[in-house]
């Protein structure tokens, strides 16, 4: 199960990443959280009040095809714990990001956003509503 979600992160982050998603995926944010600025705020929040290690996710509820922000402790993944289909992830275990962050958490998933492979999150989209 970690490795899954350690593949997802890393196809959902990318040098060339950040700005905006585009398209139905985008769509789809506005649509659930008002505005993409509103998303980041709320994904970002709940990520940063993870106790201990953990994962942020956006994931997608497939029955209602509703996205859904939700968290998993430690290495919990996020389908079996909640039934979501992963479509972005972020790491918030120390290793992650101690060694340019040391524990300053808001800072390195503020910094997180521009690494962001939206191509990748919305393939995950599509591949999952289909």
């Amino acid at each position: 199960k970690q490795w899954y979600q350690r593949r997802v992160r890393g196809e959902n982050l990318s040098p060339n990443g950040g700005g905006l998603p585009s398209g139905d995926l985008l769509a789809a944010i506005n649509a659930e959280f008002g505005s993409f600025d509103d998303f980041v705020a709320k994904m970002s929040a709940a990520t940063v009040g993870i106790q201990g290690s953990g994962w942020g996710w956006l994931g997608l509820d497939a029955s209602k095809k509703r996205l859904a922000i939700a968290t998993c402790a430690n290495q919990d993944p996020l389908h079996a714990t909640t039934g979501l289909v992963p479509l972005l992830g972020i790491d918030v275990w120390e290793h992650a990001y101690y060694l340019q962050y040391k524990n300053v958490r808001p800072e390195y998933v503020k910094a997180i956003w521009d690494v962001v492979n939206w191509k990748d999150v919305a393939a995950r989209y599509a591949s999952a509503l289909s």
